[in-house]
């Protein structure tokens, strides 16, 4: 099966989330992706979590790739989503309290991608995470310029 990978550099600063955010988009929801509405979104919420955590937590660049199936007519495959940052710090899942506004990332990472993990990459490390298509759940209906908070998401501070 021929897969298709793309990638974006991210700058350290936060409004870069919400390009990312549309970018993902681009190129999940295009003719041949074999990507439906509901996986697309909840691929776009995953990008803007691990995006987020490579921003906020390291304050420098970062690079989204997205791998996908590309076989015309055929069925959906595996979509793996992989940011790499420049820490070697490894990511913490954390549980975060109802009153907190923040930690909440790796958690809804954990609840949505079927497999995740992260590895070494250089001097840093790459979070990725993996969705089968057939067992996607459905993420939060909202736009990809939409401010996550308004749909029941918190931002870190400073946002």
């Amino acid at each position: 099966m021929q897969v298709l990978q793309v990638q974006l550099e991210v700058g350290a600063d936060p409004a870069e989330v919400g390009r990312a955010r549309r970018w993902a988009r681009s190129r999940l929801t295009g003719p041949g992706t074999g990507v439906d509405d509901a996986l697309a979104d909840t691929l776009i919420l995953i990008v803007s979590e691990l995006v987020t955590n490579a921003v906020v937590h390291t304050g420098s660049p970062a690079v989204l790739r997205i791998q996908l199936p590309a076989a015309p007519g055929c069925p959906p495959g595996t979509v793996r989503v992989e940011v790499a940052d420049a820490s070697a710090h490894p990511p913490l899942q954390r549980h975060a309290d109802r009153e907190e506004t923040n930690g909440r990332g790796l958690e809804l990472v954990d609840g949505l991608a079927d497999r995740w993990g992260w590895q070494p990459e250089g001097e840093g490390k790459r979070i990725w995470c993996e969705i089968d298509p057939h067992g996607a759940a459905p993420a939060p209906d909202f736009e990809a310029d939409a401010a996550p908070e308004a749909h029941g998401y918190a931002l870190p501070q400073g946002f």
